[in-house]
């Protein structure tokens, strides 16, 4: 019988998703074992707000190397925790189904929330987004597992905690949701709502499983978030956004249109210029968006933001 080791972080939400890859491989190939390995990362390890310990990419580089150094055969992420390259020698091969990308509120609506409310997010492009609209809130981090944040919102302890809607719907927790935001309030983090698995390059056997279980459509909006974010030269640190999504043609064939929305902000979210493109490719679409957004928007005179990283779209699929 074939087997196949999965790398995952060691939280319960973490846990959750590498067994729906788990469970997708399974259906897709009822004689392949499939275990999971738990990989302690040094983001899990910390209290200290992630953009003083190196952002989201520090909940993936030590699962990333479990795979590199045949510990696991392929390793699995939330994708917007992972930077915009990866290594060399890993591939992205599979993106389940995504799930619904956008972010929502724990404790008080977004309508409701009182002057000068306190909300619990150590996330940049949240922080950013949320003073453009309510420049009297105030903001704090809020480090830990998902039943922890979600506790503060619900305690009284902060006005309202931000969290990703996916991961509220995966854990069974939609109904402890107070609102939902539109894109149009909160441009979604690039990745948000999509599990992706990696594994190494040359290691086609892994490579030929995985791709019996990647779901097309929300593969090609992710690299076409992955193009944008690269193009930013941006990371959960610098209050940047992306989000892509089928517009035109057969949904998932090499022909459809996409229309990607991108978001770049001041950190104190006094400026928010956002900008969508579209196209067939998601490489190139998303590096023109970057382009445009930092050049024709005027992103690249912002802190942080030094100008198009990424002219040609070659972000890793």
């Amino acid at each position: 019988m074939a087997s196949l080791r999965l790398a995952s972080r060691g939280s319960p939400l973490a846990l959750l998703q590498s067994e729906l890859v788990a469970d997708a491989l399974r259906a897709a190939h009822q004689d392949l074992e499939v275990e999971v390995v738990v990989v302690r990362t040094s983001g899990d390890d910390s209290t200290a707000p992630l953009n003083q310990i190196g952002g989201q990419g520090i909940f993936v580089t030590e699962v990333e190397a479990a795979v590199a150094d045949g510990r696991a055969d392929a390793a699995v992420h939330s994708a917007k925790d992972m930077p915009s390259t990866m290594p060399a020698d890993l591939v992205l091969e599979a993106v389940l189904p995504r799930a619904d990308a956008r972010d929502g509120l724990v404790g008080c609506t977004w309508a409701d929330l009182p002057p000068g409310a306190l909300i619990a997010t150590g996330s940049a492009r949240r922080q950013a987004q949320l003073a453009y609209g309510r420049p009297d809130l105030i903001f704090t981090d809020l480090r830990g597992n998902m039943e922890r944040r979600v506790a503060k919102g619900e305690d009284g302890s902060v006005a309202a905690v931000v969290v990703a809607v996916a991961a509220m719907s995966r854990l069974g927790w939609l109904s402890r949701l107070t609102d939902i935001l539109d894109p149009t309030v909160m441009l979604p983090q690039a990745g948000q709502g999509a599990i992706a698995v990696q594994c190494r390059a040359g290691d086609e056997p892994t490579r030929d499983f995985l791709s019996t279980i990647d779901h097309v459509p929300s593969h090609r909006t992710l690299r076409a978030e992955r193009a944008t974010l690269a193009g930013l030269g941006g990371s959960c640190t610098l209050p940047v956004g992306a989000w892509a999504e089928i517009c035109a043609g057969e949904a998932g064939s090499d022909e459809s249109a996409l229309r990607v929305h991108g978001m770049v902000a001041s950190a104190d979210g006094r400026v928010v210029i956002r900008m969508t493109r579209e196209g067939d490719d998601p490489e190139r679409v998303g590096a023109e968006l970057a382009r445009a957004l930092l050049v024709d928007g005027g992103g690249s005179g912002l802190d942080g933001f030094d100008g198009p990283n990424d002219l040609n779209g070659s972000a890793p699929p």
